[in-house]
C-alpha cells in the first residue's frame, strides 16, 4: 500500500509537470518568444549561453531566421534576451519531465516497488509519449523557421493535443493505481455516455482552440455574441466558395466561429448533465464531479469570451488556459468514477 501510494505521488507530480509545460508554452506562443531558439540540442541545449561572445553567437543565429528578417529586424541583444528565456525555460522543463519519469521509474523497477506488468507497460508509453512530444515540439517549431515567422497552426494542434493526451493518460495510470477499487456505481451510464461526448467535443474545442492561438484568430471581431452585426462572420461565403472545407480549418474569422459555438454546445451539454442527474440516485463522488463540469464550463465561456472581448490580454489567455485544463480533467475524473453500472438503491447517496 506504502509503494502504490509513493508512486501514485510521482505521477501526480509529473502530471503537475506536464501542465506547468502547457502554460509555459502558452506564455512562449503569447509573448512571441517560440521561434528565438534556432536550432535543437537535447543534450547540450541544456546550458545557455553564459557570456557575451555565446550571447553574440546565439542572437547572430536568431538574425538568419524569418522571425528576425521580417518581424524583429530593429531588436537589440537585449531584447532578443527576453523572447529567448521563455523558450529556453519551456525546452529545459521538458527535459526535467523526462528524467522525473525515467530516473524514479528505474529506481521502482530495481527495487521491485513496481510489480504489475499492466502498470509497467503503462509507464513505458508515458515516456514514450514525452519523448515524442519533444520530438514534435522541434517540428512545430521548425516550421516557423522556413520563410513565415509563423509555425504551422496544424503543427502547434498536434502539439498541444499530445501534451494533454500524455496529462489525461498520467492522470488515468494514476486513477487505476490508486483508485482502482473506488468506482461509482449509482445510474452512472447516461452518466458515462454524456462523459463521453463531452470528451469528444472538448478534444475538437482544443484543436479549435490551437487554430485559434495559430491563426491569431482571438484578434478577430473581438465582439460576442455576433461577430461584428453579423452572426457569421461575413467573409465566410467566399471562403467557403473558395477554398470548401478547408475554410473552416484555414480561414482565420470561420475558425473563431467554430470556437465560440463548440463552446456553447459543451456548456449546453454540461448543463443538461447536470439538470439529468439531479433526477438519479447517485454517488457523492458523481454529484461532486458533475458540479465541477458545470462549474467549470461556466467559468471557461465566460474566460473565453471576455479573452476575445479584451483583444487576448495574457494574463485571461493563460487563465483561460488553466481552466480548460482542470475541465478536461474534470471529465477524465467522470469516466473513470462512472464506469461502474450497478444501480444503488433507492435514497442512498
Amino acid at each position: 500500500m506504502k509503494d502504490r501510494k509513493l508512486i501514485g505521488y510521482w505521477l501526480l507530480f509529473g502530471a503537475f509537470l506536464v501542465i506547468c509545460m502547457v502554460i509555459l508554452g502558452g506564455y512562449t506562443r503569447l509573448s512571441h518568444s517560440g521561434l528565438s531558439m534556432v536550432t535543437w540540442k537535447p543534450i547540450t541545449g541544456v546550458i545557455p549561453p553564459l557570456n557575451a561572445s555565446e550571447w553574440e553567437a546565439e542572437f547572430e543565429r536568431y538574425k538568419g531566421s524569418p522571425e528576425y528578417i521580417k518581424r524583429n529586424y530593429n531588436f537589440t541583444i537585449e531584447e532578443f534576451k527576453k523572447i529567448y528565456w521563455p523558450e529556453f525555460f519551456h525546452r529545459l522543463l521538458g527535459r526535467l519531465v523526462g528524467l522525473v519519469f525515467l530516473l524514479p521509474f528505474l529506481f521502482f523497477l530495481v527495487t521491485k516497488k513496481i510489480k504489475e506488468r499492466r502498470l509497467i507497460t503503462d509507464l513505458i508509453v508515458i515516456f514514450l509519449l514525452g519523448g515524442l512530444q519533444g520530438l514534435v515540439g522541434w517540428y512545430m517549431v521548425k516550421s516557423g523557421l522556413v520563410e513565415d515567422p509563423n509555425v504551422s497552426h496544424y503543427r502547434l494542434a498536434i502539439h498541444l493535443s499530445l501534451a494533454l493526451i500524455l496529462y489525461s493518460f498520467i492522470l488515468w495510470v494514476y486513477l487505476k493505481n490508486n483508485h482502482g477499487e473506488n468506482r461509482g456505481g449509482g445510474d452512472s451510464k447516461m452518466l458515462l455516455s454524456t462523459m463521453r461526448m463531452l470528451l469528444a467535443f472538448t478534444v475538437v474545442q482544443i484543436i479549435y482552440g490551437a487554430f485559434v492561438a495559430g491563426l491569431k484568430a482571438g484578434l478577430y471581431y473581438p465582439t460576442w455574441p455576433m461577430m461584428g452585426s453579423h452572426l457569421l462572420p461575413p467573409e465566410a461565403g467566399v471562403a467557403v466558395a473558395q477554398e470548401g472545407i478547408s475554410s473552416f480549418f484555414e480561414t482565420a474569422s470561420l475558425v473563431q466561429f467554430m470556437h465560440r459555438w463548440i463552446a456553447a454546445f459543451i456548456f449546453g451539454i454540461s448543463i443538461w448533465l447536470y439538470y439529468k442527474s439531479r433526477k438519479l440516485t447517485l454517488f457523492d463522488i458523481h454529484k461532486k464531479i458533475i458540479a465541477a463540469v458545470l462549474m467549470l464550463v461556466g467559468i471557461q465561456f465566460t474566460l473565453g469570451v471576455l479573452t476575445l472581448l479584451y483583444h487576448v490580454p495574457l494574463a485571461l489567455a493563460l487563465l483561460h488556459q488553466i481552466v480548460g485544463v482542470a475541465f478536461l480533467s474534470t471529465i477524465i475524473l467522470g469516466l473513470f468514477f462512472f464506469r461502474e453500472k450497478p444501480v444503488i438503491a433507492q435514497g442512498a447517496s
